[in-house]
């Protein structure tokens, strides 16, 4: 300690608040052992002064108590009261406006203690802390003995009374350290506790009493010489020296206090206010750490290392969790209500630890995937929490996150069975993800990049299906008919298909679809809203740019184009005196590169289909000469008016249906082979067309025999007792409905334009590097390409290349190709 050394806050309890106030403290005393003598005038002035000068730490500063008496800080009597007064002056009646000095002089001589004073002083003041530790009535008035302390300490005597002082108090620490009581071994830990605070709290008030009577050494004494405690710490010092050193009182008192907290975690109730004492005495005797922490930290890990292989085993994970956030709160506390803040990581990270870090493999395992298949979101979230806190816990929750939407994503891809529900089912799992990692994981950046990643893994596990079935679940939102959803709704739900759409690797699959799904849709005017149309058209181009969707953009300028035509269309018709009734046609004009490629079908067309065509075909080449139209039979549809004994209809059907119905005009009943022969459609093609009239909900002609299936030989009539509610009846048209061979040969255009595209990159590489090794070109072309390709795939049109003279082997390397310019 330095000479300029300040006092530490007397903060051990809270019976050490206010220590400055002299006051109060002799108030305390005088309650335990009222003075017999009444102080001098110029005594209680003097204690008054030195009151106030000890306050005055709380506000402005106020005269020392030394500077009451002369030069030498003597004291006063009453009789030489009047004396000073006359040496010093005193103002006398004079007229106003006179002033006079008042001089100030020094004592002659030194003021000189009466003989046998040190030692009366001495015995005075051992009487009087001895009754203080006893808690006996003192002699004298604290008054007196203040003044007292002041004499010995102005006339040099303050270190022996120091000394004095110290070896009083380390002979009442001892005293009563050897108490039986408190060595013993037969006392309730309990009651142990409470002897041992109650002494401890006597000993800080008993130090209070003491330090206020001799806080004017204290002072002075003290503050001159920075290698002596203050009274306060002296005693904390002393209490230390002999507490420590009694390993059995020590132990005891540890023990005791880990046994009320190991109860009140079994959940019992006991006096948080006693913990508080005893912990806050071992702080301040500076032995919090070593004596009792390591000691409770250990013991609080043997206790949740214990509960927590039991409760694993016990209790299902969610349960389990609720009991660790419990613990958690439970420990928090106790480190709010008694233990030392310092305590608070060890104990907390220990808790953790034990807890949670331990078994984080287990509750992962256990637990995870039920609750994310549940959709428990209260238990994800703490979760979430808990594991938060421990140690690549959040990585590990990650992890595990990410294998459980990969295995629970597989199990909706792969299944053929689900073809039908996979992309809702889709739809439906990211969206309760996305709720997940929103809601439960706070939008962690790390849990929504490995959704990113899972998705986009097992998404592709089964090559082109999906996307197959992306691009068809987009046709069904945007056909006609899709009621019970709004504009808003619609775009949400495109907003979420784009989502998928991004996972897919194979975009050409899904472009070769939806541009077949598209053409049906715009030819037979089935497209729900040409603005969701072309808000999803424009959700395509902004994804995959201006390239991917240039020919889907042609077929909607097409359509535009073929309204603007059949337009001129019915006015040539009316200038030229021609029955427009008779020329009910609408013709759709397509440019051959930018819709689906349509196999030409030749069939017989009755001549009310033949005229209109001659009619429009002379119209069009006229305004474009050089061109060829090719009409398309397969895409056809058109209205039939049907008379039945119900009364007449209006048949919505496609071309071969019409063509077929035709015939029933000119006979009533007709064999298969009869109808084939008269149309040329093709056989599967007209199978179907047969099956949709006579074996589907609209039936209007009958088959014979009766079944299903439409086979060689059966007989068709027409249906006159056909009935139905409705005026205009739709008939199932075949065009909408995909077949395997429509399927396959999509397939098998991907395929094709595939091998251009590679083809195309190969050729792109080896020209620009004019020599490269097969590794590095297969590398070259994993980099560009943007579609799943395999090496062997890869290897194919390499050597269909080096047959074309594209390329060569290098006659030195076989494993490297050179560019053949």
């Amino acid at each position: 300690m330095s000479a300029a050394k300040k006092y530490k806050p007397m903060d051990t309890t809270e019976l050490h608040e206010n220590t400055e106030n002299i006051a109060a403290c002799l108030k305390k005393a005088e309650n335990v052992a009222p003075t017999a003598a009444a102080a001098s005038s110029v005594g209680r002035s003097a204690f008054a002064a030195q009151n106030m000068n000890s306050a005055s730490t709380n506000g402005e500063r106020l005269p020392n108590f030394s500077k009451l008496g002369g030069s030498h800080g003597e004291i006063r009597t009453a009789s030489t009261t009047s004396n000073l007064l006359n040496r010093m002056g005193a103002i006398h009646n004079s007229k106003p406006g006179d002033v006079k000095k008042i001089v100030i002089k020094n004592f002659k001589d030194k003021p000189t203690l009466p003989d046998n004073y040190s030692k009366d002083t001495y015995v005075k003041l051992e009487e009087a802390v001895i009754a203080i530790q006893l808690s006996k009535p003192i002699k004298y008035s604290l008054e007196e003995l203040y003044q007292a302390v002041v004499n010995m300490c102005s006339h040099k005597m303050d270190a022996q009374l120091y000394a004095k002082l110290k070896e009083l108090t380390e002979q009442h620490v001892k005293r009563n350290i050897k108490l039986k009581e408190l060595t013993g071994g037969s006392m309730d830990k309990l009651i142990l506790l409470e002897k041992i605070n109650h002494w401890w709290l006597s000993f800080c008030q008993q130090m209070i009493m003491i330090r206020s009577i001799f806080l004017y050494m204290d002072r002075t004494y003290v503050l001159q010489n920075s290698t002596v405690h203050s009274i306060w710490d002296m005693g904390l010092d002393l209490f230390r020296i002999h507490f420590a050193q009694n390993s059995v009182v020590q132990k005891r008192t540890v023990d005791g206090l880990l046994t009320l907290i190991e109860k009140e975690r079994q959940g019992s109730t006991v006096d948080r206010g006693l913990l508080k004492s005893l912990v806050r005495m071992l702080c301040d005797l500076q032995i919090y750490t070593s004596s009792f922490e390591e000691k409770f930290l250990d013991a609080t890990n043997q206790l949740y290392k214990a509960e927590s292989q039991r409760k694993m085993q016990e209790l299902e994970v969610p349960e389990y969790l609720q009991h660790v956030n419990k613990r958690l709160a439970e420990e928090n506390e106790r480190l709010r209500h008694y233990l030392d803040s310092s305590t608070k990581h060890p104990l907390i990270y220990n808790v953790e630890k034990e807890l949670l870090a331990e078994h984080l493999t287990s509750i992962l395992q256990k637990g995870l995937d039920s609750l994310l298949e549940d959709n428990r979101l209260s238990d994800l979230t703490l979760l979430y929490g808990l594991l938060s806190r421990v140690k690549n816990g959040t990585s590990e929750l990650c992890g595990n996150f990410n294998g459980f939407i990969k295995k629970k994503g597989r199990t909706i891809v792969i299944d053929p069975e689900k073809d039908k529900s996979m992309v809702q089912d889709l739809l439906d799992f990211k969206d309760k993800m996305d709720v997940i990692v929103r809601t439960c994981f706070e939008h962690n950046e790390k849990f929504t990049n490995s959704l990113r990643e899972a998705f986009e893994f097992f998404i592709n596990q089964r090559a082109n299906k999906p996307a197959e079935l992306i691009a068809k679940y987009v046709d069904m939102k945007l056909r006609s008919g899709n009621k019970g959803t709004t504009d808003e709704e619609l775009e949400k739900t495109l907003d979420k298909i784009m989502v998928l759409f991004r996972f897919i690797h194979g975009k050409d699959v899904f472009e070769a679809f939806y541009k077949k799904d598209l053409a049906k849709r715009l030819l037979v005017g089935k497209s729900a809203s040409v603005d969701s149309e072309k808000s999803m058209l424009s959700k395509l181009k902004q994804e995959c740019g201006g390239g991917f969707t240039s020919k889907l953009e042609g077929m909607f300028k097409d359509m535009e184009l073929s309204r603007d035509i059949n337009i001129a269309f019915r006015g040539h018709a009316l200038s030229n005196n021609r029955d427009v009734h008779n020329l009910d046609l609408c013709v759709s004009i397509l440019t051959m590169g930018y819709w689906p490629t349509y196999a030409p079908t030749e069939v017989t067309m009755p001549p009310q289909f033949i005229n209109p065509q001659q009619i429009f075909n002379k119209f069009y080449l006229e305004k474009h000469s050089g061109r060829k139209l090719q009409w398309q039979p397969t895409l056809g549809n058109c209205m039939l008016r049907a008379q039945f004994d119900a009364g007449p209809k209006e048949l919505l059907v496609s071309l071969f249906q019409a063509l077929v119905l035709l015939l029933f005009n000119d006979k009533p009943v007709l064999s298969y082979e009869e109808i084939l022969a008269a149309t040329l459609i093709e056989d599967g093609e007209l199978r179907r067309t047969l099956q949709s009239l006579a074996c589907g909900r609209a039936r209007v002609i009958t088959k014979t025999p009766k079944g299903r299936e439409i086979l060689d030989g059966d007989q068709f009539d027409f249906n006159n007792e056909f009935t139905n509610k409705l005026f205009r009846i739709k008939i199932n048209q075949i065009q909408m409905k995909e077949t395997n061979e429509e399927q396959k040969a999509t397939e098998e255009r991907v395929f094709q334009d595939r091998q251009y595209q590679i083809d195309a990159a190969i050729v792109r590489i080896m020209k620009m590097r004019k020599t490269l090794s097969h590794n590095l070109l297969i590398t070259e072309l994993f980099n560009q390409l943007t579609f799943p390709v395999k090496p062997a795939d890869l290897k194919k049109r390499i050597e269909s290349l080096i047959d074309r003279d594209y390329m060569e082997r290098d006659k030195d390397n076989q494993n490297q190709y050179n560019y053949v310019a």
